[in-house]
Parts: C-alpha cells; structure tokens; sequence
C-alpha cells in the first residue's frame, strides 16, 4: 500500500492529538515534524520515529508528503498555508484558518488556485451533539428553528499569557476570547443557523486589561436570513472552565447541550438522545474528542479526490462574524484596535 505521507509544523500542546490521529491511520505515515525549536523537534520526532526540521520550507521539495498539519500560533497559519498550496501540498489547519481579514482573504485565494486542498480544524462539528442537532434542524421534524444561544465561560490568567507571547496580541492572535477560546462555539452556530443577515454586540477587556490588547468577553446577537436569532457570550474572566452551554429553540421541542450530552425537551419530557464517549485521546477536556474524525475524514477525502467540506469558504464564516462584532465595537465603543 502506498501510504499518504503526513508532516507536522509546531510540536505544542495540540500536537499530538494530530500526531496520534496520524499514526492510526492505516494508510498514511508521519514522516517529518518541525518547529524552530529543533531540539524539541527531534526529542518529538524521536517518540514517533519520524524526522525533525526546523524550518517548514524544506516541506516544499518534500514529494513523499502530501498533507502538511499546522499546529502553529495563529499569526503563521495563513502565512504558511499560502506557501503551501503553492507547492501543491494538502493543508489541515488548526483554527483560525487567519489571524486577521486581510491574511484570510489572501487564504482564500490561494485555495481556490492550488491543487492541493485546504481544511480548517472545527473539529466539534463532527460531536455527536453537534452531528443530532443539525440534522433535527436540518429535517424539519421538530418544526421550525427559533432561535439558539451558545454559552462559554472559561478562564484564562496572567500565567496563561505569559507562557506563550503570542497571545494576547493584535498582530499575533488576532484577537482575544472571539478568536481564540470560542470560535468553535461561533461556527457552530452560524453552522445551524445558516446564512447570517445581521450580527450586533461588543467586545471588552474586562479582568486582564492592563495585560492583554484583546477582548476577554464578548457577547453577539446573530440574526439569519432564516428568521431566527442566536445570542452568545463567550468569557475568560470566569474562575474555571465551565462546559460550552448550546440550545436551540424549534416550534414543537428545545435541544439543550449540557456538559457535552445532548437532551430534547418535547411534550413536557425530557430525553437525553446522546452523551460525550469515553476518550483516552489526550489534551485538555474542552477540545472534545473528535479531532481523530475530522483528520481521518480529511483523508479520506484528499484520497478519494473530494472537496472537503469544512474549507476556506467555511473557514471565513466565523471569522466574519467575530469582524462584525469587532467592527460593531469599533465604530460605539473605542475598544483599542490596531491601527487601520
């Protein structure tokens, strides 16, 4: 069998849930991981006996890999990606797919023209919740979509900051709670409700302000072209990390997700229709347990020669709802952006 050869850039905390999603792929092999930090590289290369580089470029003459996963701070992603498609390589990567409008749009086109595909990890669109909910919206069979809401109260502190110069900064994460710690939660949304015809609210820097340039809170008000509404708030000034909190609202039942089992309240019962598996994957709690499906889907995918579906186009749409919210704070509350 000929396998798919598979390398890896950025050997941090994500990285192995891409690296042991790689290894139980019968039909492909991870051949190389890089990060600038080669001695790190090789101590990683050495556990999955691959190779190790520290600068990604020498994957552009690489013939013996095809897919190239990007596990690097926000502000690389779509730097990297650009140069890869180029070369024809097949790029997976970790959310956001840009850090900023301008990096998006130059994504963008460059996945339109390469030959190589291009995925975007939301990897919680594969939960078992997220699959039940779609396809109740999807169906009809509880009549027509209300309105949702999408709750997410988690914490981040000053150690968290400091730990990773990266974040916490315009020109590197590209935002704060919206980009970072919520986006999953935002495309989800905008995945159920469809197409988005307005989207109003404000960001803030609430408890890290004298550290952080970005938001810590956020809060929305998503209207669709359907009719139906979502509001969201999504914090890191909470003292834990509390599970995401979904409804959705139809004419004839609610779906509420609840520390990742979802229930369907209809004709005064409640029914719990599915509950989060067991997983020994891995990472932090909150990432779920679906990363293993969405790689080996996007596998599938480049080896049978079909479009994946959560592409560049998909990948925009919840950075553009977190532009609408920026924009919206922008022009009412003179929150500090960079400068135009």
């Amino acid at each position: 069998m000929n396998k798919t050869g598979a390398a890896i850039i950025g050997c941090g905390a994500i990285f192995p849930l891409h690296a042991d999603a790689v290894m139980e792929l019968d039909d492909a092999e991870l051949r190389l991981v890089v990060d600038t930090d080669l001695p790190k590289a090789q101590a990683t290369a050495a556990r999955y006996a691959c190779e190790a580089a520290a600068d990604y470029r020498v994957l552009l003459e690489r013939d013996d890999i095809q897919i190239v996963h990007l596990c690097t701070p926000h502000h690389l992603h779509a730097e990297m990606a650009v140069e890869l498609l180029a070369a024809g390589k097949h790029v997976l990567t970790e959310k956001p797919m840009a850090e900023n409008p301008a990096s998006a749009d130059a994504l963008l086109e460059a996945a339109r023209s390469s030959r190589g595909q291009l995925g975007v990890t939301f990897q919680n669109r594969y939960n078992a919740a997220s699959q039940m909910i779609h396809e109740y919206i999807a169906s009809g069979s509880l009549g027509r979509l209300i309105c949702m809401k999408g709750i997410v109260t988690w914490h981040r502190d000053q150690a968290y900051y400091e730990s990773a110069p990266w974040r916490g900064r315009w020109a590197t994460e590209g935002g704060g709670v919206l980009i970072n710690q919520t986006l999953h939660t935002l495309d989800l949304l905008q995945w159920f409700g469809g197409a988005v015809s307005s989207v109003k609210g404000s960001v803030t820097a609430d408890a890290l302000a004298d550290l952080i340039e970005v938001e810590d809170t956020a809060h929305a008000c998503i209207d669709f072209t359907s009719g139906a509404r979502a509001l969201f708030y999504g914090t890191t000034a909470y003292g834990t990390d509390s599970p995401v909190e979904l409804e959705i609202v139809f004419e004839n039942g609610v779906l509420t997700q609840r520390r990742d089992s979802l229930y369907l309240w209809k004709d005064g019962e409640e029914t719990r229709l599915c509950e989060p598996p067991e997983t020994k994957a891995g990472g932090k709690s909150y990432w779920g347990t679906s990363h293993r499906k969405l790689i080996a889907d996007f596998y599938r995918h480049v080896r049978d020669g079909r479009p994946f579906w959560i592409d560049a186009e998909e990948g925009m749409k919840s950075l553009q709802l977190m532009g609408g919210l920026y924009e919206y704070t922008r022009s009412r509350q003179g929150l500090r952006f960079p400068p135009e």
